[in-house]
């Protein structure tokens, strides 16, 4: 086993060398910095999104079925924004001008942010128009994209079951704007569904119904978004939502968790077991147990995880891998803190498949579950019972991670790229990988052969499918 670890270590390190050299060479090449009529250096700071990995479906957006083995360009974005809620988060990460104070990404310019250390709590609510800022967000499904700014969504990619809500079920190869929503404020993409929460705090769905995920008291295909009416339950005014293969997570600005969905018996719902809820409900339905507000909430393949205002991570469902982190595989409907963490202010967590990862306020990336395909970090193969660091990344300090169906990817403050785990349909973004990478590789965001070689850029923050990821990144 340990001559397997070094061995990784040793490709790993390869793979990042090749990368620098080429890169180094790319800036060799370049003698001449664009200038402008003044004499300064043109360099202008844009705000990018990135996509990557396995794209048959048109998931990947670049207009054609293709796998990318490397980051592809898809769109350049606003340069006045502030980062969307998205699935699973807590926290948002603050800005930092260089050679300057501090400020909030809430109030941030592309122009000249980069991640610093500290966090600010997510607001809830209308945005301020005042401030002429756009809030980003993007958001990965099984074969779906999205991606939304300043209230509009685009999505693409694979259009069976209506997952896409345009009206039909035809398969989109380029963003397209959702024509029946407005005023969007998050969004999440499950296996063959989607759901998306507007300003007003309501929450919409669309897609493949037959389970019952899109919450609509029957079992039937979405092609546009519709409204869930969660009135009966008193769900109101939703600010966070995700979604599962087959399930949706609801919370409310008072802190309650709905959820609704396929459940076969493992409790990844959070009800009481019983013939109501035999295969699990197609209408929310409110989680108890959980004496503390909730503000974020992610889904996994069988299992759900929610985090208190407090950053304290609760999980239940499904626990055959010891994705619930508590330390068995007993799978469990009723909520249980995960003891490992009790103590510990986490401000993000997500589910994969069969596994699950978080972020602690000070930076540091915990894996747990599955890790038949590398998907933890730690090195091997094995199985993690409870969260456990990922040590490769000691001393970077993380601010975004997510997981795929059976890969892992974190951003840390410096703006670098991590990936690692399944590589099957080449999801981590690194060309000469094997299927399987026990560690974090490095993803390079080098300059185009176009550009300064002065230019750089700096991912903050990330999404991942099952077979396909995407990134939000700062180039000056």
């Amino acid at each position: 086993m340990r001559g397997r670890v070094i061995l990784q270590r040793w490709r790993s390190e390869m793979v990042q060398a090749c990368g620098q050299e080429k890169k180094l060479l790319m800036a060799q090449q370049r003698r001449f910095v664009a200038s402008d009529s003044s004499g300064n250096s043109a360099e202008e700071t844009t705000l990018e999104l990135w996509t990557w990995g396995r794209g048959e479906a048109g998931q990947l957006g670049l207009g054609k079925e293709s796998t990318e083995r490397s980051p592809s360009l898809l769109e350049f974005l606003p340069h006045k924004y502030r980062l969307a809620p998205m699935p699973g988060v807590l926290h948002a990460p603050e800005f930092q001008r260089p050679n300057s104070q501090n400020f909030s990404a809430q109030s941030s310019e592309v122009g000249c942010a980069t991640p610093v250390a500290t966090a600010v709590r997510r607001y809830s609510g209308v945005a301020d128009k005042s401030k002429e800022l756009e809030e980003v967000g993007i958001a990965c499904g099984l074969f779906h994209s999205a991606f939304w700014k300043n209230g509009e969504l685009w999505l693409w990619g694979k259009g069976d079951g209506g997952r896409l809500g345009s009206g039909s079920e035809v398969s989109l190869y380029k963003p397209h704007l959702n024509p029946f929503l407005s005023d969007v404020k998050t969004v999440a993409l499950g296996g063959l569904h989607s759901a998306a929460v507007t300003m007003d705090g309501d929450v919409y769905t669309f897609g493949f119904g037959g389970f019952g995920a899109l919450g609509h008291g029957s079992y039937e295909k979405v092609l546009r978004p519709r409204l869930v009416d969660g009135s009966s339950v008193g769900m109101s005014n939703i600010v966070h939502i995700a979604c599962g293969g087959a399930h949706t997570a609801a919370v409310s600005a008072s802190g309650n968790v709905f959820t609704w969905g396929r459940d076969e018996g493992e409790g990844r719902l959070g009800y009481i077991p019983g013939p109501r809820y035999e295969d699990g409900t197609c209408v929310p339905e409110q989680v108890r147990g959980i004496p503390d507000p909730i503000a974020a909430v992610a889904c996994g393949g069988f299992f759900t995880m929610a985090l208190t205002t407090a950053g304290q991570l609760w999980s239940w469902g499904g626990n055959s891998n010891y994705e619930l982190g508590t330390g068995d595989r007993r799978a469990s409907w009723r909520p249980r803190v995960v003891p490992e963490v009790e103590n510990t202010q986490l401000t993000q967590v997500a589910c994969g498949g069969y596994h699950s990862a978080a972020l602690t306020d000070d930076g540091k990336v915990l894996t747990w579950g599955h890790g038949g395909h590398g998907q933890l970090g730690h090195g091997d193969l094995a199985n993690t019972k409870t969260p456990k660091v990922v040590e490769a990344l000691e001393g970077k300090r993380a601010v975004s991670v997510a997981c795929g169906g059976a890969w892992t990817t974190a951003v840390t403050e410096s703006g670098e790229l991590y990936t690692w785990g399944k590589n099957r349909d080449c999801q981590l973004g690194v060309s000469g990988l094997m299927d399987t990478e026990m560690l974090p590789i490095l993803v390079d965001l080098a300059a185009e052969p176009d550009q300064s070689p002065e230019s750089s850029r700096r991912a903050i923050a990330v999404s991942s499918g099952a077979h396909h990821g995407m990134c939000l990144v700062l180039r000056t």
